[in-house]
């Protein structure tokens, strides 16, 4: 089972002329914010923070972004400059337990609540999120 790279627009219009989630959900300013907001919980919370080797969590922060832009329908440069995002494999190093995935989520969603979006897109972010973070798991508690 695979995480396709971008979801459908969502939106009223369909076809090429239809925004993308990305664009409905506000662009790049509004990932920033997510993702940064994400790291400030991530920062603070131990047991989480053990699954993120890096010294400095910018590095982390960039590619989660990055990988969020592209699957909501942003720019490619997740994929330009890290290949087909294999999340699975690429987390196949870290114990993702279900406690882990809930303080994941914990601050992810707290995130969330922070950028405050319009309903139909905070669902449609939301419902990702929580999905991904369910299909990363791969060890028991």
């Amino acid at each position: 089972m695979t995480i396709p790279l971008r979801p459908s627009s969502g939106g009223d219009e369909v076809g090429p002329q239809a925004p993308s989630a990305y664009d409905r959900m506000g662009g790049h300013d509004t990932f920033v914010r997510l993702v940064a907001a994400f790291y400030r919980g991530v920062a603070g919370d131990e047991p989480l923070r053990a699954l993120y080797p890096e010294e400095d969590l910018g590095p982390a922060e960039e590619r989660l972004r990055m990988f969020l832009e592209q699957y909501f329908g942003g720019p490619n440069t997740y994929s330009e400059q890290r290949g087909h995002p294999r999340l699975r494999m690429r987390h196949a190093p870290f114990a993702v337990t279900p406690t882990q995935r809930d303080r994941w989520l914990t601050h992810m969603l707290a995130a969330c609540d922070e950028v405050a979006l319009q309903e139909a897109e905070d669902t449609e972010l939301r419902s990702y999120l929580t999905y991904a973070a369910t299909f990363m798991l791969n060890a028991e508690d």
